[in-house]
């Protein structure tokens, strides 16, 4: 029977949009996933000691070590997650098990755990440079090298105040990272990568030199982790001070002071949102990075808390060193004092690498999280709406700086406070997350990658006692820290309920929004949700143009197109880049895709001035989690023959080719070739040749390869020559020499070019198989050709 099914053909005036539905992505190892998420982790190792034995006393080094080999089994909860259908982090995992409201209750835990992450990482850092301030001018002292000036009336050096200082190391290097990221930074995973590299260098010099000193002082273990070695202060007894039930904690004092611990296990979400680049095989190598990062924060923050227990006397680290720990281990090493000052410093920059990394760290992540919950319809557009210079989500990462930097004012740098309120969003984000897991088992029975070990199975059911043991423990946990943290359960809950509010009120202002403008935003583009992009999905032919537009205002790349070109033989395709904030899902289902206020004024702009020029453009959006990759990715799937972009306001048009470049290195093979222009507001062109391309010979190098040609051909052995032999015979003899005189050979090539005019070089140097400029056109100046 037919079906009495009809359809109406689109209006007239629609314009089709293609918008993509799997994320355009650069994919990294697992080494380099692990140094993302330790970088964020392992910050922790730097304060979590001193705060959890400030709360429960000496025997707090055992506890860490506790939440450490507790962490692989909530590692291995985010393993689970990321390995089924559900991707993007605890709000799309508890949004899928649990529903909307939930999942915003969860992303206002987490929001939390972000949001005070850069100001103890901050602060934290600052405790060790104040503290290194005080050590050096006291040693100066000892040496009576110190000015006067700087000596208080018995003749002591002068002491920053640690607190105070470190609020304002805080302050500012949080004020950079905020102005850092309203312009755009870079996050590279071959920073992070560095930055674990140093830390490893410290951690085993700090591993090693310090179990040689144990050796030689003797072993002097921390008291054991029984209920009647527990000294809790009065902030950490919270809600319970003065109640009679404080002398009866027994095992559940053990639950207590496992809470107290827990904000050693921070950053752990951060596995999920790197999970999304991991290359493949992508559940493998997500395993294998699990595995480093548990192995290495046990080493590092549980191996340093311990030593610092049984190397630094219990007066100068509970009164010294509590909010510097490793510091102070660093000085109660045996050897010189001068060799302890140096590793000292040492520790020091690395605090300062990880440390204030995590800052920014914390920035990204927050950003990322909003910008995941904006694109779901929770936050209105206005939050997404970009910088006019930048292009970045400034009301974001806007509020992000300001809740951050309230944080830092209203604590005033005390670490202690914190962390305390710090334990809070830590927690509940675990538990959440563990709990939609939980649902996930009952509501889905798909094919996963991997679950939670052990699993009972009984008949038909299977029991996951595993992920049900983890969730209790973080279960009763939360709760213990209820009551047992007043400043974390205030602060964590007014916030918390603050940004639950927020949410709430924005979605239902969009759900009303949306439904009044959906029928304006039809009328003028028909949206096409496409599984993959490729030139029969876009609907063009070989060899289009690509031209990238961000700024409505100015579109000065479309308009440069359009003037050069005949429509009717070659496709312009414009294209905007939607950026996926960390924690975003690998692919976007249709009604997971919101075609933002932005775009739709972004591509009303594209299409009149195609009306203007008489001529016809194709329309495309793409999620990505870089610009680059996206780009080269869809030029090279496009089959395009040229990729044309305005002038960055961060970036020099050498800089984008560079990007660009390295962006096409990365994509497997096969892969073509393309031209890359770039617009500048005048109208001035740069042209660079992405991929590997002939090299630009002046009339003096054809000349002598000609005269080679000429005086070899005179013997009568060669009389077959051609140009190309000598080229090639050239290039294979200088491979030879360079294999075997490396150093000598790039001596002769820098001084060849520094007597050379270097009108062609980018930045000093030309990147193999990247980009090369090949014409650069003054302001005004038209090309003889059409592009």
């Amino acid at each position: 029977m037919a079906s009495s099914r009809t359809f109406t053909a689109p209006p007239s005036d629609r314009v089709r949009l293609i918008v993509a539905s799997s994320v355009m992505l650069t994919f990294i190892s697992f080494w380099r996933a692990a140094a993302i998420v330790l970088n964020d982790l392992g910050s922790s190792a730097f304060y979590a000691g001193g705060i959890a034995e400030q709360a429960i006393g000496a025997s707090a080094p055992w506890f860490i070590l506790g939440i450490m080999l507790f962490s692989f089994a909530v590692r291995a909860v985010y393993v689970e997650s990321c390995s089924m259908f559900t991707r993007g982090g605890v709000y799309r995992v508890v949004k899928e098990a649990l529903g909307g409201t939930f999942a915003k209750l969860s992303v206002s835990a987490l929001m939390f755990d972000y949001i005070l992450t850069g100001p103890i990482s901050g602060v934290s850092a600052g405790q060790y440079i104040t503290g290194l301030m005080n050590e050096l001018m006291t040693v100066v002292n000892q040496y009576n090298w110190l000015p006067p000036a700087l000596q208080d009336a018995h003749g002591n050096a002068f002491q920053f105040d640690m607190n105070g200082t470190s609020a304002i190391f805080a302050a500012a290097v949080t004020i950079y990272y905020w102005w850092q990221n309203i312009k755009g930074i870079e996050e590279s995973s071959d920073k992070a990568l560095r930055v674990m590299q140093i830390t490893t260098v410290m951690v085993v010099i700090l591993l090693v030199w310090g179990s040689y000193t144990v050796l030689v002082r003797g072993i002097h273990l921390p008291p054991a982790p029984s209920p009647a070695n527990l000294k809790f202060s009065s902030d950490a007894l919270g809600f319970l001070k003065g109640t009679s039930l404080v002398p009866f904690l027994g095992l559940f004092g053990i639950l207590m002071a496992f809470g107290h611990s827990i904000l050693a296990m921070s950053g752990e979400e951060s596995l999920a949102q790197v999970n999304r680049e991991i290359e493949h095989p992508k559940l493998k190598n997500l395993k294998r990075a699990a595995i480093v990062i548990a192995i290495y924060s046990l080493v590092f923050t549980g191996g340093a808390t311990l030593l610092a227990s049984m190397l630094i006397p219990d007066g100068p680290r509970t009164q010294v060193y509590q909010n510097n720990l490793i510091a102070g281990l660093a000085m109660y090493m045996v050897g010189p004092q001068f060799w302890r000052i140096a590793f000292r410093i040492f520790v020091v920059f690395v605090g300062f690498l990880i440390l204030s990394g995590a800052i920014n760290t914390s920035m990204i992540g927050s950003t990322g999280v909003l910008m995941r919950v904006a694109e779901d319809g929770v936050l209105t557009d206005w939050f997404r709406k970009p910088h006019p210079r930048f292009g970045t989500s400034h009301r974001i990462v806007n509020l992000v700086f300001g809740l951050q930097m309230f944080t830092i004012i209203a604590t005033r740098g005390n670490v202690i406070t914190l962390g305390e309120a710090y334990a809070f969003g830590v927690i509940w984000s675990f538990t959440f997350n563990s709990l939609a897991m939980l649902v996930l088992r009952w509501k889905y029975h798909g094919e996963r990658g991997w679950k939670v070990p052990p699993n009972i199975r009984i008949g038909k059911t299977e029991i996951p006692v595993g992920l049900i043991s983890v969730f209790l423990v973080l279960l009763t946990t939360a709760i213990t820290n209820l009551f047992t943290k007043s400043v974390a359960t205030v602060s964590g809950v007014a916030f918390a309920a603050v940004f639950f509010v927020i949410f709430t009120v924005s979605e239902q202002q969009n759900l009303r929004k949306h439904a009044l403008t959906a029928r304006q935003m039809k009328d003028h583009f028909q949206l096409e949700h496409q599984d993959t992009i490729d030139r029969e999905s876009v609907a063009i032919r070989p060899g289009a143009i690509m031209v990238t537009m961000h700024d409505a205002a100015n579109p000065v790349a479309l308009k440069w197109v359009l003037a050069r070109t005949k429509t009717e033989d070659r496709d312009v395709l414009v294209v905007s880049v939607r950026m996926m904030g960390v924690g975003g899902p690998e692919y976007l289902s249709a009604e997971q895709q919101s075609f933002s206020e932005h775009e739709q004024t972004l591509f009303t702009k594209a299409v009149s001035v195609a009306e203007s020029f008489g001529k016809k453009v194709s329309l495309l959006v793409l999620p990505a989690g870089d610009i680059f990759a996206a780009l080269a990715q869809s030029a090279n799937s496009l089959e395009v023959d040229s990729v044309v972009s305005g002038l960055s306001s961060s970036m020099t048009s050498e800089e984008q080719a560079f990007h660009l470049g390295q962006a096409w290195e990365a994509l497997p093979e096969p892969k073509r070739q393309f031209n890359f222009f770039v617009i500048g507001p005048e109208g001035e062109t740069s042209v660079f040749y992405i991929g590997p391309h002939a090299p630009t010979l002046s009339p003096d190098d054809v000349q002598l390869v000609h005269r080679l040609w000429l005086n070899m051909k005179r013997d009568p052995s060669v009389q077959d020559l051609h140009h190309s032999d000598i080229i090639t015979y050239a290039l294979t003899r200088l491979a030879g020499q360079y294999a075997r005189e490396k150093a000598e050979i790039l001596r002769e090539l820098r001084n060849y070019r520094a007597a050379e005019t270097p009108s062609l070089r980018i930045g000093g140097q030309e990147p193999p198989a990247l980009a090369s400029p090949v014409q650069s056109k003054p302001p005004g100046t038209k090309p003889s050709r059409e592009i």
